[in-house]
C-alpha cells in the first residue's frame, strides 16, 4: 500500500528507476540515534592510501561551492525528484588530496559509527557533494545536517549522513550494510538492492 505520500510514475517517466514511488516528501530513514553536531567541529580526516589530514569545517567553507539539481532513490523504494542541493563537489576535494595511485576505492566514515563503500568511479564524479544545504536551507540534522554526502546515481543509502572522513583503500570493502546484506554497488536503475 503506498499511501498518500507516495505514488506510482505515472506513463513514461525514465527517471524513475524499476520498483519506486515518487514522493513529494523527503522520508528520514537512520540506523541508530541521530547525532547532534555544530558545525564548527565538523572535521572530515582523509586516510589509508592517501596522505593523512583533517578539512575542518572552516575550510570546506572557503573551498568552491556548487549547486546541483537531481533525482534521488532511497532502497526502501522511493524517489524524490528535482532535490536541489549545495556544497563542495568531490572533484573539488580531491584536487587538494595525495592520493596513492593504487587507491581503488573509498570507505566513507561518518559520526555515529556507520560507513558505506563506494569504488573511486563512483566517488570522485561532478554531480557528487560534501553537502551542506538542502532547497535553499541549512541541512537538517535528520537528513544527515550539518554535512551529508550526495551521490545521486545510486541508492541513497551510499549518500552518507554525517561525514567524518574518506579512507582510500586499494581493494573494495564493505561497510554497515553492505556487511548486512546490501549491494556493494547499488545502482538503482538495475535494481541492486541486496547482494545475490
Amino acid at each position: 500500500m503506498l499511501g498518500k505520500f507516495f505514488k506510482k510514475p505515472s506513463g513514461d517517466n525514465s527517471r524513475v528507476p524499476p520498483g519506486q514511488s515518487l514522493t513529494e516528501r523527503f522520508p528520514v530513514l537512520t540506523y541508530g540515534p541521530v547525532p547532534t553536531l555544530k558545525p564548527e567541529n565538523i572535521e572530515i580526516r582523509i586516510s589509508g592510501l592517501a596522505e593523512s589530514r583533517i578539512f575542518t569545517w572552516h575550510e570546506l567553507m572557503d573551498l568552491p561551492q556548487t549547486t546541483h539539481t537531481y533525482d534521488i532513490h532511497c532502497v526502501t523504494h522511493w524517489s524524490k525528484l528535482d532535490t536541489t542541493w549545495t556544497g563542495v563537489s568531490i572533484p573539488t576535494l580531491m584536487q587538494h588530496l595525495k592520493l596513492d595511485p593504487a587507491a581503488t576505492a573509498v570507505m566513507v566514515h561518518c559520526y555515529g559509527g556507520y560507513t558505506t563503500n563506494l569504488l573511486m568511479d563512483d566517488f570522485n564524479r561532478d554531480l557528487n557533494l560534501l553537502a551542506h544545504t538542502f532547497d535553499g536551507k541549512p541541512l537538517e540534522k535528520d537528513h544527515g545536517g550539518p554535512l551529508r554526502l550526495v551521490v545521486p546515481h545510486l541508492y541513497f543509502w551510499k549518500s552518507a549522513k554525517w561525514v567524518s572522513g574518506f579512507e582510500f583503500l586499494s581493494i573494495d570493502q564493505p561497510g554497515f550494510w553492505e556487511r548486512n546484506g546490501y549491494h556493494m554497488r547499488g545502482d538503482p536503475f538495475k535494481e541492486e538492492r541486496f547482494d545475490d
